[in-house]
C-alpha cells in the first residue's frame, strides 16, 4: 500500500514538471499568451514586414500594448495588412504612427506605436496610416556593396610617391 501511494506521489510531480515545461516552451515562443483583456481591432499596411509574425508584441514605450492578431497579403495593394489587437485600457491617437523594429541585431520583431497628438483615439475597426516598414539587413548589405562598386576602385596612393 505504501508502495503505491509513493507511485501515485511520483506521477503526480512528473506530471506537474511536465506542464510546467509545456508551459514554458509555449511561453518562451510567444504561442501563448495569458492576457485576460479585451481588446480593440486596428490595421495597417505595410510595404514589407520581414519576418514579424501572427502573436508577435506591440509595444509602446518598451510596454506591451497588445498583439498582432493576423498578417494577410492584400492583393490589390501589394502590400501585407496587419491587423493588431490592442488592450482597451491603452488609448492612442488617430495619428498614432507603427513601425517594424527588431529586438537587437537579429533578434524577433515586434510592432512598436508611437502616440500622435490628434484629440481623437483610435477605436475598432479604425486604419493606421503612418507606417514605416521593417529594416531588411540583406537590403542594408547590397545597398552598401552597390554603393562602394560605384564609387570604383579606391587606390589611396594614387599619383604620389612615397
Amino acid at each position: 500500500m505504501q508502495r503505491s501511494k509513493n507511485d501515485v506521489w511520483v506521477g503526480l510531480f512528473v506530471l506537474l514538471g511536465l506542464a510546467a515545461v509545456l508551459f514554458l516552451a509555449l511561453q518562451s515562443a510567444n504561442l501563448l499568451s495569458l492576457s485576460f483583456q479585451s481588446t480593440y481591432r486596428v490595421s495597417a499596411k505595410f510595404d514589407n514586414i520581414g519576418g514579424l509574425k501572427p502573436k508577435a508584441a506591440v509595444k509602446s514605450a518598451g510596454v506591451v500594448v497588445g498583439r498582432v492578431e493576423s498578417i494577410v497579403f492584400d492583393d490589390k495593394s501589394f502590400q501585407a495588412q496587419v491587423t493588431l489587437a490592442l488592450e482597451n485600457r491603452y488609448a492612442f491617437p488617430k495619428d498614432s504612427s507603427v513601425k517594424i523594429l527588431t529586438s537587437g541585431l537579429l533578434g524577433e520583431q515586434y510592432i512598436g506605436i508611437e502616440a500622435g497628438a490628434d484629440d481623437k483615439n483610435l477605436a475598432q475597426g479604425d486604419k493606421i496610416g503612418t507606417t514605416q516598414s521593417a529594416v531588411v539587413l540583406e537590403n542594408l548589405i547590397s545597398q552598401f556593396l552597390y554603393s562602394k562598386a560605384a564609387d570604383g576602385p579606391s587606390t589611396p596612393n594614387a599619383g604620389g610617391k612615397k
